[in-house]
């Protein structure tokens, strides 16, 4: 297990790879898809976001009200796959991380190879648990999206697998091939 704590730098995006198990301790935003439209509406126009993309990380996540006494509440990831067609952009417009679960399309891998980015996966489920993460969290822009406004969130050792680095190796294909080996070695040792 990896302790990342502050920016995801390029250096330090470069440093990690897929299979990699981190905790990680920082500033992220939550976004989902009608928010990464408004987004990319913005670069298009060439309009500043209303956050620093500079190795930012966004948390593909749409959180639960807090109950009393909580800073936030349940924050599980999204299905990454409704991100993809804005991914590209905000990669390019310089954001250094995305948070997750499931694949992506094969024009997301390209831009994190092309621009240093990386995909990390939370585990799906376990909002409640990611929730306790948070030590804090303010919605920064389109409050009229309800819980999927993007929301500044500062997080402490927030579990995470690095997916697909920013060589473009991803473990979603390297898990399944490892295991398909392991399994070829088994019944030939078998045999």
């Amino acid at each position: 297990m990896r302790t990342i704590e502050g920016v995801l730098t390029p250096e330090l995006a470069a440093s990690l790879s897929a299979g990699d198990q981190v905790l990680y301790s920082g500033v992220i935003y939550t976004a989902r898809d009608a928010a990464h439209k408004r987004l990319v509406e913005l670069l298009e126009k060439g309009e500043p976001l209303p956050f620093d993309p500079a190795n930012a990380i966004i948390y593909y996540a749409g959180p639960a009200p807090a109950k009393p006494g909580q800073v936030i509440g349940s924050v599980g990831p999204t299905s990454s796959y409704r991100m993809d067609p804005y991914t590209p952009q905000l990669l390019e417009a310089g954001v250094r991380g995305l948070i997750g679960k499931g694949r992506r399309d094969q024009s997301v891998v390209d831009a994190l190879v092309r621009t240093g980015g990386v995909y990390f996966a939370a585990i799906g489920g376990l909002g409640a648990l990611i929730a306790k993460c948070v030590a804090d969290s303010v919605t920064v822009a389109y409050e009229d999206l309800g819980t999927e406004a993007i929301r500044r969130m500062v997080v402490v050792d927030m579990p995470l697998t690095v997916v697909i680095d920013s060589r473009g190796n991803n473990l979603y294909e390297q898990g399944p091939a490892a295991y398909r080996a392991s399994l070829a070695a088994a019944a030939a040792e078998a045999n």
